[in-house]
């Protein structure tokens, strides 16, 4: 007999496809959009696990789980969460839910949990510590779409190329990809293209023999034999020498490389994952970049999103690197007041992510209170024009309860966007609707 799944998710479209996904993985699934239907399903039947998200139409995952608690019932529960709600998560599994996992979702890791819970659930879950995380994915339908294609050809061979511009978080992909591939136990080796002097470009790639140029003191192992039977990210491909670019492509074609200086072949099973700014077609277009090689490393193609594109994640992105800040500067701020999120919201982020985790880094060291406040990010979002309607009115409660009220009409009880228009974060916004007795 199959072992059966409740899946509680008021998105109707990533509840669909987590069926079908687990479905395919042998699982029996059934799926409710509300607390309500989920305890019809869970009071008529038996499940062999809830996966749950935290946020539903009807109150919350955590009052199901208590729900079910209280009726006795032991069975195993995940609670599915974003990133800025982790602690309620970990606050959650000490109320009796089995395991966490953070949206967007990694089919992978949803796997493991599910069968360690489902393997474990005679076993009372203990306490735990929400883990440190180096990046966070985000919660946008961009973010969404470019990791859904990340989950699906990070399990194939597929040469991938990432375009995108500086500091939209390139290389963490990559990375992302060579964890998700079978080739995740083998190394993962990163070159800047950018910054290899041309004459020095060969021996980085293939490394070279003592004494086959002027200044080769010792052999040297390249990238392409240190990466063997793992992955090779090259950022920046574009800058590469016409030469180098041959070079590289014959050792794509071929599979093997010789070192400078020396005779021997040497074969070697890498993946290659590229990176770059620019616009290579054009760069074809205008005879500085090889056509064959860009169809060779061009096999699947990811395109990164601006943060501008992303706007639903900037206060989330926001807390994230507060937290890292707070750590490396011994800090303790809780957030950010209604005109800062207003004006990260409203700011047009160039830099994208990069300038974002800098300018909320000098923010928190420069913040004086519990908050951090727009005299905190600098004098560029003291320019920023943040409109009066955005703003929580901080003395007159009818009117504050109506805006969000509003808000959450105007969006059809989308919280994410409601807390944008808004000018606050998604906790600050559920934090107020409690205050108000507004339904969640």
């Amino acid at each position: 007999m199959a072992l059966s799944i409740l899946i509680v998710e008021d998105d109707l479209t990533f509840a669909t496809m987590l069926k079908a996904w687990l479905g395919k993985k042998g699982f029996e699934v059934e799926t409710a959009g509300t607390q309500l239907r989920a305890r019809k399903l869970l009071a008529a039947r038996d499940f062999s696990l809830v996966l749950s998200d935290l946020r539903l139409p009807d109150r919350d995952g955590i009052a199901l789980l208590a729900w079910l608690r209280e009726q006795k019932n032991t069975v195993p529960f995940i609670i599915m969460t974003g990133y800025a709600e982790i602690q309620t998560a970990v606050q959650a599994m000490k109320q009796g839910a089995t395991d966490y996992v953070a949206k967007p979702v990694q089919p992978d890791i949803l796997l493991k949990k599910i069968e360690e819970a489902i393997g474990e659930a005679a076993v009372v879950p203990q306490p735990v510590s929400a883990p440190r995380q180096d990046f966070l994915e985000g919660e946008s339908e961009a973010a969404r779409q470019l990791y859904d294609y990340v989950n699906l050809v990070a399990p194939t061979q597929m040469s991938v190329l990432i375009n995108g511009a500086s500091g939209t978080g390139k290389e963490y992909v990559a990375h992302r990809i060579h964890r998700l591939s079978k080739r995740a136990e083998r190394p993962f080796i990163a070159i800047d293209c950018g910054s290899i002097p041309k004459d020095l470009a060969a021996s980085e790639f293939f490394g070279h023999v003592k004494g086959s140029f002027t200044g080769a003191l010792s052999d040297k192992v390249g990238a392409f034999e240190e990466a063997n039977g793992g992955t090779l990210f090259l950022d920046e491909i574009g800058n590469l020498g016409y030469e180098v670019q041959i070079q590289l492509l014959r050792a794509l074609q071929e599979r093997r490389i010789r070192r400078i200086g020396s005779t021997k072949e040497i074969e070697v099973d890498v993946r290659l994952i590229s990176a770059t700014n620019e616009n290579l077609k054009e760069a074809i277009a205008k005879g500085t970049f090889r056509e064959d090689l860009y169809h060779r490393i061009n096999e699947f193609t990811l395109r990164m999103p601006s943060l501008k594109e992303r706007a639903e994640d900037i206060l989330l992105f926001a807390n994230f690197f507060l937290d890292q800040a707070n750590r490396e500067l011994e800090k303790n701020l809780v957030g950010f007041d209604a005109a800062a999120s207003a004006a990260l919201q409203e700011y047009p982020w160039p830099g994208n992510l990069r300038q974002l985790k800098n300018v909320i880094k000098r923010a928190t060291l420069l913040a004086k209170g519990d908050f951090i406040a727009l005299r905190d990010l600098g004098e560029e979002f003291a320019e920023q024009p943040v409109p009066d309607a955005r703003a929580f009115s901080l003395h007159d409660e009818e009117t504050e309860r109506q805006r969000i009220v509003d808000a959450l009409r105007q969006t059809k009880n989308n919280k994410t966007r409601a807390a944008q228009l808004l000018g606050v974060d998604r906790k600050t916004l559920y934090n107020k609707m409690k205050l108000y007795h507004i339904p969640q």
